[in-house]
């Protein structure tokens, strides 16, 4: 081993910290401590706990040799992950954080730990699949892992069921929530609560979850657990006196938080004898085996080769087979109560098997299914065109192939005289839809045009119909409309209190309506608005960040739909509508709105033999206008002298010329023009 001592002090190289890491030295050769795995909040201050941390590395050594004989166990207890242990001796938990405080890395070290993962398949985000998870450090599509511990010589099963963190996926979290008896709240020890640590704590308190507060990324310089602490108690109400401090990165706490599963989670309800009830919480399509379902069983047990009803969707099929995830599918021959697995049944489509549904037996159905089934409501719209016409059949399929795995996506043809065939497209929010189109691009190699976000509105019209509208071209004519209505969401903005001013301006351009502003610690405040989801589907989380220097963060719910002064803004190019680029728009903005989009018009659209007006109109009232000039010949070159009259008739012969082709002629708008139009309207709606 290569070391070298200097002055008293004792320098390894870099090789050497490497192997101390991988193989640390045994128990005996250094006095160990016990302080960065304490689970109690008797710490020091944060900067000495810092320089503690990482400048005696033989402490932290000590402490990995301290363990090392915990993580052996753990190891050797992970491959027997298959076998049964009983009803009081399995735990099912979530692990709910904002984006970035590091679940996905907790998740990889729990499941290093405890042997589930070998080390040499082990990789970052292991549960997360898909290269654009990977990328922008997002979960996107929810996993389960099933792991096998021992705590105080008692095999125990822990079932990890991830969640996607994002907002808009709120639906999925819920459903993954209520598959489990316990959450950790995973919360960064330098950035401390956002805004969707709360809403997934709320998520989890209205599921009646126990929640173990974890405090991850005590390794970093600007870590302080004192503080978050607190922030935590008088947020969230939760006692954080037992809050567990970790560094999933470094793998401190990982064993404390192990325990604290098996010690704090209560076990599921020991149910067998009662028909067979399981929640789905989520499904995807195989290829080759159709559509598989990841469920929990709440009630009884399911075997391999019975005879199972969805009871929302009234389908019933075989379970071919049926396993558990760990976190690779392997097959089991029975499931019993608070156990999680996944079924393989032959399904063809994913709408038989949706998240939420209740799988009972065919020959013993259950009375009644369990709460809480919704069928997901696209909340944002927008269109789908190729670059390349020849490519909508392409479209066509690669939009069915993945409505396969992502029941929530919706979309129906769709016609426009700029850019010919395509999709209307529904999703349940703006990070939903970057993913859809993104995945297309990428998966089915695809160079597609996305038209402005629109939201749904509802038309109330004379005739007492109601119509539901997310089309502007779709919207009925004025005089058979007596009002229209737009969805409106409850929005949070957590920030430093330095921002306050520029955040409430953002939100009063934006129409919202102030609710209430509370100080949540001396220098964080919460903002709450009501606000039309129409104005927040644009550049708002952009505006947002931007304005508070990246340390804001939002969350937001939809509330219902309110009625509001909307009309639809036309636009007119040498007289005749276009309606791919008409838009609804609230009646004080439509001037702004309308300038904005004659103006870039008016720079994209090439000069032509006779003169192009471009309006914005609210009906037959125009409110904005340009004109683009024509390209004219100078016909008075040869006249080099004479009369006056002979230079007019030229001119007048020219300009019955021009309104003669002015009445014939067509102005073919180029598609980098509807492109440019469309990411305006995106910035400017």
């Amino acid at each position: 081993m290569a070391a070298k001592i200097c002055g008293g002090s004792l320098f390894l190289s870099v090789k050497t910290q490497q192997l101390l890491l991988h193989h640390p030295p045994p128990r005996t050769t250094t006095k160990t401590t016990t302080r960065f795995y304490s689970s109690k909040p008797s710490y020091p201050s944060s900067p000495s706990f810092n320089t503690s941390f990482r400048s005696n590395t033989f402490t932290v050594f000590s402490q990995v040799a301290s363990t090392a004989s915990d993580l052996d166990s753990a190891v050797n207890a992970g491959q027997q992950r298959l076998s049964k242990v009983p009803v009081s001796n399995i735990r099912n938990f979530s692990i709910i954080a904002h984006i970035d405080h590091g679940k996905s890395t907790l998740a990889d070290k729990l499941l290093q730990v405890t042997g589930t993962v070998p080390q040499r398949e082990m990789k970052e985000q292991f549960l997360d699949n898909m290269d654009l998870e990977r990328e922008r450090g997002i979960t996107i599509k929810l996993q389960a892992a099933r792991m096998r511990y021992v705590f105080e010589n008692e095999p125990y099963c822990l079932n990890l069921i991830d969640t996607p963190g994002h907002v808009d996926f709120s639906y999925e979290v819920s459903r993954s929530l209520a598959a489990c008896e316990g959450a950790l709240l995973v919360v960064d020890a330098s950035q401390g609560v956002e805004a969707q640590t709360l809403a997934n704590v709320y998520l989890a308190l209205e599921n009646n979850l126990e929640i173990i507060p974890v405090l991850n990324k005590i390794d970093l310089p600007g870590a302080e657990p004192d503080r978050v602490i607190k922030e935590i108690e008088e947020i969230v109400g939760l006692d954080c006196s037992n809050a567990i401090l970790c560094s999933a990165k470094e793998g401190v706490g990982i064993i404390d938080i192990l325990n604290a599963i098996v010690a704090r989670i209560p076990p599921p309800a020991n149910t067998s004898e009662r028909p067979l009830r399981a929640l789905i919480f989520d499904s995807y399509y195989d290829p080759y085996r159709g559509v598989i379902v990841y469920f929990r069983v709440v009630d009884g047990t399911i075997k391999k080769g019975d005879r199972v009803y969805f009871m929302a969707s009234g389908k019933d099929y075989f379970a071919d087979e049926i396993g558990v995830l760990s976190p690779n599918q392997l097959q089991v021959d029975e499931l019993y109560a608070g156990e999680v697995g996944y079924l393989s049944a032959s399904i063809r489509t994913v709408a038989d098997a949706r998240v939420g549904d209740t799988i009972t037996h065919y020959s013993r159905k259950a009375d009644h299914s369990l709460p809480g089934y919704e069928e997901a409501t696209p909340m944002v719209f927008c269109g789908l065109f190729p670059v390349d016409a020849d490519q909508f059949p392409d479209l066509r399929d690669a939009l069915e192939k993945l409505q396969l795995n992502d029941a929530a996506l919706k979309f129906e043809p769709e016609t426009s005289s700029a850019m010919g065939f395509g999709f209307r497209c529904g999703f349940l929010g703006l990070l939903h839809m970057e993913i859809v189109q993104e995945r297309l691009e990428r998966e089915y190699n695809l160079s597609l045009i996305t038209t402005a976000p629109s939201v749904v509105y509802k038309v109330n019209c004379v005739n007492g119909d109601t119509v539901e509208c997310s089309n502007p071209s779709l919207l009925p004519e004025p005089a058979k409309r007596k009002s229209i209505e737009e969805p409106v969401v409850k929005i949070e903005l957590l920030t430093p209190k330095d921002y306050i001013g520029s955040l409430m301006e953002l939100a009063q351009d934006r129409r919202a309506k102030f609710k209430e502003m509370k100080f949540i610690t001396e220098n964080r405040a919460s903002l709450t608005y009501e606000l039309p989801l129409a104005e927040m589907v644009g550049d708002f989380f952009d505006q947002l960040k931007s304005r508070s220097k990246g340390y804001a963060s939002m969350e937001y719910n939809f509330i219902g739909y309110q009625e509001s002064d909307l009309i639809k803004l036309d636009i007119l190019i040498n007289g005749d509508h276009v309606d791919p680029l008409a838009t609804i728009v609230h009646r004080d903005k439509a001037y702004s709105v309308g300038r904005a989009l004659t103006v870039k018009l008016k720079e994209l659209i090439p000069r032509q033999m006779f003169k192009v007006p471009i309006q914005a109109s609210i009906g037959s009232k125009v409110i904005a206008s340009e004109t683009i000039s024509a390209i004219r010949k100078d016909v008075l070159a040869k006249c080099y002298g004479g009369d006056i009259t002979r230079k007019k008739k030229l001119l007048r012969k020219q300009a019955e010329g021009k309104k003669r082709m002015k009445s014939i002629g067509k102005v073919d708008v180029p598609q980098e023009a509807f492109m440019a139009v469309l990411k305006l309207e995106k910035e400017v709606i």
